[in-house]
């Protein structure tokens, strides 16, 4: 699979439980969201936006996965207005919240609450199996892709194709229907 199939493959699945929240849960991560949650990791120990936007997936239990657009340009305005700032540590470049940072995040931390419970909570344990079998499936498809030979990834393709059939069938409620003949693969 190509490095851009691929590429395009994991992001669909990451839309599934992405910055947006879909299914049950709908609608966006309200705003204000993202910077509540990186003061409250930023004040656990410092950390750059990538173990950030980590963490937050981590806690959220992978249904809320901020992006780069959306955290970047929030831990630049809170540098410019002092309360987080940066440091290198072993190469690295790290945020910390400042004293004043601190400041805010104290009197601001009922209003923070906790905010990766919150946007998870809306989605139910499920929903969090559902897609953590969908990533799993996944990775073993790429797997297939990188490794099967032309009759792997046949049978690959038709079970795919009988898995989104067997789906669809699921909202439509519909028996399922008696197994078809396989030709010899």
């Amino acid at each position: 699979m190509g490095q851009f199939v691929e590429g395009e493959f994991r992001r669909a699945l990451r839309g599934g439980m992405g910055g947006r929240m879909q299914g049950p849960a709908g609608g966006r991560v309200p705003r204000g969201t993202v910077r509540a949650a990186i003061l409250l990791l930023l004040e656990e120990q410092p950390r750059n936006g990538y173990q950030l936007m980590e963490e937050i997936a981590r806690r959220s239990k992978g249904v809320w996965r901020p992006s780069p657009g959306s955290v970047y340009p929030a831990l630049q305005q809170m540098e410019d207005e002092g309360l987080v700032r940066s440091h290198e540590v072993e190469g690295q470049r790290l945020l910390k919240l400042t004293d004043a940072g601190r400041t805010y995040a104290d009197e601001h931390r009922v209003e923070f609450g906790s905010p990766w419970e919150e946007v998870s909570g809306a989605v139910g344990d499920d929903v969090h199996e559902l897609f953590s079998l969908m990533r799993q499936s996944a990775g073993a498809l790429v797997q297939v892709v990188r490794a099967g030979d032309r009759a792997q990834l046949a049978q690959a393709a038709q079970l795919m194709r009988e898995t989104k059939r067997g789906l669809y069938r699921i909202l439509a409620e519909d028996e399922a229907p008696s197994p078809e003949p396989q030709p010899p693969i």
